[in-house]
């Protein structure tokens, strides 16, 4: 009786025969290095770094020895967002910006690198002699250990170029990456089982002529497997007109329309077979010959003729490497609508490429199948085409999608492309790449765009961090925050300063926590009075500064010896009229050098029971050394050319002595609508 039962154990059908060294090694004794990609992020590089890569693709490709693989293998799946709120200090902010990104799909890349060895007889098989269509498979020994040696050494050169390029890192896996343990799946499991997840059962495969099915996703594919479906010209990269301006340009590579920018679950296989160059010119010679002898038979045979002669000019002109590729796009869905709309996405996809749309649905088993990490030997030779090195690598995909910064210091953003969080450090990452030279930011925006909202966000998670923060705000855009730190630390931080006619803005620059006054806090009280006491337009005479800085320090060793004495400019001011007033006479200081009594004048004002007599006679005592978070709102005395000088020094002045003072701590100063 005719056994009609159709299916078969994937054990039988299995290519590879073992895990060795970091090895696999196939049925067939084809050997397989495999690499994890760490590719550049999205709209980060720049045309000259594009080519930059794909230099340095192409020297790699050069120390491989002839029929060698190159498998680059990209995989995108969407995925949903898992919060992190089981952390004990989070605030009440970061937990809800966590909660509310709560499974936001978002489109995650995977990226593979497979280096394999094969035979000659192997690189010519067809898909009639693939693994899936054997009965049997006889396993047999590497007959040439030298030539195994020869490309692990071409192996290492490989990656050793690859990283010195500084744009892409190669991780070769472990067996235990490649097979999986007990407890994780391996890139292997994970492939058949369409997920880069720990999968802990495989699932059935369904391969007809007409569909295929892994458990139940639905597959198709989409092939470049002819010149005729490709475009007339490759690049490296090309203008991404959605974020480009008439002034401005971004770059994506040639093929990112089937990487990131392909929304649905999809597998982006890029092969390049190194065949015998030589070998490969030899025989077009051949072919252009036998194409001039058909010419007055048929017109076709004359054009492919010029083809021929032309592919053969460039190849001896340039020292061009022959070579063969090919490039797939699977993706799946569970349903058929799903599917008919990833097929137009796959479609589309590739027409921005301009490349012709090739929906394949009789090879797909064949090519899912050849697919497999450490199975390159056992793709089809016919779905491959003749091109060079350079043309070939330019349908490599050469960005990813965001990674969080691995620096203990940074903010939670989210992406451009999916708005899925990643944690960024803009401050002590870019410096130590050598990619800025200062800290410094400045936030550019039309009015609504969010500057304020971002810089609350900002600020907020720096704070959070250890930051001190010195806010100069118009409009109360930091009130509520201010108000939120206050509370959260019992009063102990989060000061807000801001003038109102029943509490007016108030200080005390001659006040510290520890009595010390050092040359910045003196430089910084005498420049206040300076600014008090003299116009814009009316500069200071040498002797007038230097009875200024004298009465300063006079005053200050006489409230460091008097504790009683209230240091505020109130006490300055009685110091001056009564005690420096007999220093100068004893110093015979004439009028003319220093006007003690003109001087008094003008600073009367600030004096108690004055105009301004609140100003500069604050009795809170607040030592903003220590404060965190200080806002300084000026949106009512930014005209006023009073209040407005002095409060802009004090500003400084509490500024600056925290940069003196607090060595080693992170500091930050920002200035709204500046």
């Amino acid at each position: 009786m005719r056994n009609t039962f159709k299916a078969a154990t994937l054990e039988s059908k299995f290519p590879l025969l073992s895990v060795e060294h970091g090895c696999i090694i196939s049925k067939d004794a084809d050997v397989t290095v495999a690499f994890r990609v760490e590719l550049p992020e999205l709209y980060t590089v720049t045309s000259e770094e594009y080519e930059a890569v794909h230099s340095a693709w192409v020297k790699a490709m050069k120390v491989l020895p002839d029929y060698s693989i190159v498998h680059k293998q990209d995989i995108f799946i969407r995925e949903s967002y898992q919060p992190q709120t089981d952390k004990e200090d989070m605030s009440f902010l970061s937990r809800s910006f966590e909660r509310h990104f709560n499974e936001r799909p978002y489109l995650n890349h995977y990226c593979y690198l497979f280096l394999t060895k094969t035979t000659k007889e192997r690189s010519r098989t067809q898909s009639n002699f693939n693994t899936l269509c054997r009965g049997f498979i006889i396993p047999k020994e590497i007959k040439d250990r030298e030539a195994v040696t020869k490309f692990m050494d071409a192996v290492g050169q490989f990656a050793s170029i690859m990283g010195e390029s500084g744009y892409i890192r190669l991780h070769r896996l472990t067996d235990e990456e490649i097979t999986g343990t007990d407890k994780e799946a391996g890139i292997i499991e994970k492939y058949f089982s369409l997920s880069q997840t720990d999968t802990t059962t495989l699932q059935d495969i369904t391969l007809k002529a007409d569909e295929m099915k892994i458990g139940d996703n639905y597959l198709c594919l989409h092939t470049l497997s002819d010149v005729e479906d490709l475009p007339g010209n490759v690049e490296t990269d090309m203008r991404y007109e959605k974020l480009s301006t008439d002034r401005s340009d971004c770059r994506l590579s040639f093929a990112a329309p089937v990487g990131l920018l392909l929304p649905c679950n999809h597998i982006f296989n890029q092969y390049v077979f190194i065949d015998d160059s030589a070998a490969n010119l030899s025989k077009f010679e051949k072919m252009a010959k036998n194409m001039h002898s058909l010419s007055r038979y048929s017109r076709s045979n004359q054009i492919n003729k010029e083809w021929i002669d032309e592919y053969l000019n460039e190849a001896h002109s340039f020292g061009l490497t022959s070579v063969r590729c090919h490039c797939n796009i699977i993706a799946w869905a569970e349903n058929g609508d799903e599917l008919r709309r990833a097929k137009n996405d796959v479609g589309s996809a590739l027409a921005l490429m301009e490349c012709t749309p090739h929906h394949n649905t009789t090879d797909l088993p064949v090519l899912y199948w050849a697919g497999i990490p450490g199975n390159e030997a056992d793709f089809p030779s016919e779905e491959s085409f003749y091109t060079f090195t350079e043309q070939a690598l330019c349908f490599f995909t050469a960005e990813t999608c965001y990674r969080n910064s691995l620096s203990p210091f940074g903010l939670r953003m989210v992406d451009r492309l999916t708005g899925k969080p990643v944690f960024l450090d803009i401050s002590d990452l870019p410096m130590k790449k050598g990619v800025v030279t200062n800290r410094n930011k400045f936030i550019l925006g039309p009015s609504g765009s969010g500057k304020s909202f971002f810089t609350n966000h900002l600020v907020r998670q720096y704070w959070e961090q250890g930051t001190h923060i010195l806010l100069v705000d118009t409009g109360n855009s930091y009130k509520g925050l201010c108000d939120l730190i206050h509370q959260k630390t019992g009063g102990d931080d989060g000061v807000y300063f801001t003038y109102k006619e029943d509490d007016p803005i108030s200080f005390n620059p001659f006040f510290t926590q520890d009595n010390q006054y050092d040359i910045e806090k003196r430089d910084s009280i005498k420049t206040l009075i300076l600014t008090l006491w003299k116009r814009e337009d009316e500069p200071p005479r040498r002797s007038e500064e230097v009875a200024l800085s004298n009465a300063v320090s006079l005053y200050i060793e006489k409230i460091k010896k008097n504790r009683k004495i209230k240091p505020n400019f109130n006490s300055f001011y009685e110091f001056v009229r009564k005690d420096y007033r007999k220093v100068l006479v004893d110093k015979n200081v004439r009028e003319k050098d220093f006007d003690v009594d003109g001087f008094l004048n003008v600073l009367e004002p600030y004096y108690k029971n004055g105009e301004y007599g609140y100003l500069l006679n604050s009795d809170k005592e607040l030592d903003l050394l220590n404060k965190r978070f200080i806002v300084f709102e000026l949106d009512v005395v930014k005209d006023n050319p009073i209040l407005f000088p002095v409060v802009t020094i004090i500003i400084m002045e509490t500024f600056i002595n925290k940069m003196r003072r607090l060595q080693g701590i992170r500091k930050m100063i920002l200035i709204e609508e500046a």
